[in-house]
């Protein structure tokens, strides 16, 4: 049972669990009307610390969507924090008012800690450079919805490699499936951390600068933008930016059936024209964000519809 459990990374759930969440997903998915009403007289809180679009919105659009309400913050300077009120603090707080949180936080391990202090499910939405969890939840309910399975694949992940909490999530996560390929395309300040290596040493994997060379081999393409937000001077990330724009061109001798999958949001390193080719599918995995987190919120909260 995943009731009263927090999600910090995707390891703290099995991958029955997992499975659980995402055929909830599917079936909010396919028959959103049997919702309605699931998380009624329920209140999320949204404790965003750092600009946020995509995972705000589909968390409250996922409570709203279940009959449940929603408060909260996306800029942390209009909360307590501005007057110095800790962390623990403030989550305690906020336990007083809610049944569920969210947390956004740009410091690595933030989430982790929250949930120490309090007892109701917190979500983390993602810390720093760290993990994002729902978002690889998001990205297992977009694969499997299409591909109808999260075995077997060859999984290209291109951009930045090194501060992308999403890519981080998802290969530990993907790791844990069957016959998985990884292959690591990015300019070298920007590779794959050591430490996400060293959990892969059973995994085929193979790194490289170019795309074009390896593009025809993937299953999945997930493109990444060089995170503006996580360099230390401006020079660095202009230098870097434009590393990996993919085009029409660049996908012609792609699968047919291969995914290209972005986390969104994206500055240029997809260009607009590749957005009607059917492989294309970002703008439906946004959507799955959706679906996804309705199920992960329903599960956390212990609401069964079958009971």
């Amino acid at each position: 049972m995943l009731k009263g459990k927090s999600l910090i990374e995707p390891s703290d759930f099995t991958l029955e669990e997992i499975d659980q969440i995402l055929s909830l997903g599917n079936d909010i998915k396919n028959f959103p009307s049997k919702y309605t009403k699931a998380c009624e007289g329920k209140l999320l809180a949204t404790l965003f610390y750092e600009p946020s679009t995509r995972t705000k919105f589909s968390f409250e659009s996922a409570m709203l969507r279940l009959g449940g309400n929603v408060i909260g913050f996306s800029d942390a300077n209009t909360s307590s924090v501005s007057k110095g009120e800790t962390l623990s603090d403030t989550l305690k707080t906020i336990e007083c008012y809610a049944d569920i949180a969210v947390m956004r936080h740009p410091k690595e391990g933030a989430p982790k800690l929250a949930s120490k202090a309090i007892e109701m499910p917190l979500i983390n939405a993602g810390d720093g450079g760290h993990q994002h969890p729902t978002q690889t939840l998001t990205d297992l309910l977009t694969i499997k919805s299409l591909k109808n399975d999260l075995n077997n694949l060859t999984i290209g992940l291109c951009g930045d490699l090194k501060f992308g909490r999403t890519v981080h999530s998802l290969v530990k996560t993907m790791a844990r499936y069957e016959n998985i390929k990884f292959v690591f395309i990015s300019p070298e300040e920007l590779k794959i951390p050591k430490y996400i290596k060293e959990e892969l040493k059973n995994q085929e994997l193979f790194e490289t600068r170019n795309l074009e060379d390896v593009i025809d081999d993937l299953d999945i393409l997930y493109m990444t933008r060089v995170q503006k937000e996580r360099f230390f001077n401006e020079e660095d990330y202009l230098r870097l930016k434009d590393s990996y724009i993919l085009d029409k061109q660049k996908i012609k001798n792609a699968k047919e059936d291969l995914l290209i999958m972005h986390p969104l949001p994206r500055v240029n390193e997809i260009h607009t024209n590749v957005d009607d080719d059917k492989r294309a599918v970002y703008f439906y995995q946004a959507k799955c964000g959706m679906y996804v987190r309705m199920a992960l919120i329903m599960k956390l909260l212990g609401v069964d519809l079958n009971a």
